[in-house]
């Protein structure tokens, strides 16, 4: 006696659009990794610095919030999409330039 299963149509487009869609992200990160290292190796500016403004938000008994601010400090990226070798993208870092610290 043989099973023979059905196979909804709309179940392989589906598979088919998530397995394009898992390709073709593995496929951006790659290549920009491998562009990262190609600028790495050619020294053509790989990683970038940004000024950014870190402040402690301390929270207090009666409910308020006290907020110190540190001077400015640069803070290194790297220029890619994604972030890479422990670095955070420069148009990211550019876009969060200030960072709370909760305490």
């Amino acid at each position: 006696m043989k099973l023979k299963i059905a196979v909804n149509p709309t179940n392989k487009i589906v598979t088919r659009v998530l397995a394009g869609t898992v390709v073709a992200a593995i496929l951006v990160y790659g290549t920009d990794y491998a562009l990262l290292r190609y600028r790495i190796a050619t020294r053509r500016h790989p990683y970038g610095t940004v000024t950014v403004q870190f402040y402690y938000a301390i929270h207090e008994k009666n409910g308020k919030t006290e907020y110190d601010f540190q001077p400015p400090q640069p803070e290194t990226c790297v220029n890619s999409i994604f972030p890479h070798s422990g670095y955070m993208p420069c148009w990211y870092e550019r876009r969060h330039a200030e960072k709370a610290i909760v305490i």
